[in-house]
């Protein structure tokens, strides 16, 4: 499964098994909170300060 800019949180969680350490090691601890589940990767990125490209190739490893 490839990792997209524009899923959402949730499904990227619940298709791949590593990507709440990778997430959380990256700096978003609040995947537990329910608006963070309705928020793509792209929007998540952006409010954390992170760069989605990196983000991005780090879950698609």
């Amino acid at each position: 499964m490839n990792i997209t800019k524009d899923m959402l949180i949730s499904e990227i969680l619940s298709k791949k098994e590593d990507a709440a350490g990778i997430l959380i090691s990256n700096g978003m601890g609040c995947l537990g909170c329910p608006s963070s589940q309705m928020e793509s990767l792209s929007q998540a990125a952006e409010i954390h300060g992170l760069n989605i490209e990196d983000l991005i190739e780090q879950l698609n490893q």
